[in-house]
């Protein structure tokens, strides 16, 4: 898995897993705009930093920013061609080596160790067969007590966009929310929203999408 600002599926239908996102990213020198996904910017502002574990961390944009702002950040992709290109953006920026440590993970199948404070998934969608609510229930498992798990994704296609895909679903976020099987009194609901955003259309107009937010945080014992 891979993201970005967006999930969106391009060319290469006949690819998957890593040989799809690696021919993506090759595509040319910047998939994504490199600067943070914004609801990850509202909803971390607030938290004491600590550890964070982004996944599906694309270009970087997201660790990055978390890095210069004090959190220590476990970073994934399913692309070694996007984590290349994401520690490269971070020797850019002037971050540390040690401040992101960049893992390649098809989560489907392996998953980083270890607990974090902050577990951050954007735009994590794949159209194969990623088992996605396997994989969300293991990001909730890495959250230490007291952190937080943010999962942002889209809920349903672009306004300018008709269906390519009939066979994709977007889940709502109460669909989210119970695909995680949260256990009864171990976690609070911070989040569980829809919300719309304005954006530019490949043709430069202006259109919309809406996304979905689900946050939610492990009780201390």
């Amino acid at each position: 898995m891979s993201h970005g600002h967006d999930g969106d599926h391009g060319e290469h239908d006949e690819l998957t897993g890593a040989a799809y996102w690696d021919a993506r990213y090759r595509e040319s020198d910047r998939i994504w705009s490199g600067e943070p996904n914004a609801v990850l910017v509202k909803e971390t502002d607030g938290l004491e930093p600590g550890r964070a574990l982004d996944l599906g961390c694309g270009e970087g944009g997201d660790a990055i920013w978390l890095a210069r702002r004090g959190w220590r950040v476990t970073a994934t992709d399913i692309s070694q061609v996007a984590l290349d290109r994401a520690a490269a953006h971070a020797a850019e920026a002037g971050v540390a080596e040690d401040r992101i440590d960049w893992q390649r993970h098809d989560l489907g199948e392996t998953f980083p160790d270890g607990t974090y404070d902050l577990v951050s998934a954007h735009f994590l969608h794949s159209y194969d067969d990623m088992p996605g609510e396997r994989i969300m229930r293991s990001a909730a498992a890495a959250v230490a007590p007291g952190g937080v798990l943010l999962i942002v994704g889209h809920s349903g296609w672009p306004s300018w966009q008709e269906n390519p895909h009939p066979g994709v679903h977007f889940p709502t976020p109460e669909e989210v929310l119970a695909g995680l099987r949260l256990a009864d009194g171990d976690w609070e609901v911070l989040r569980c929203e829809e919300h719309e955003r304005i954006q530019q259309t490949p043709d430069g107009q202006t259109g919309t999408r809406t996304d979905n937010t689900v946050k939610v945080r492990r009780l201390t014992p």
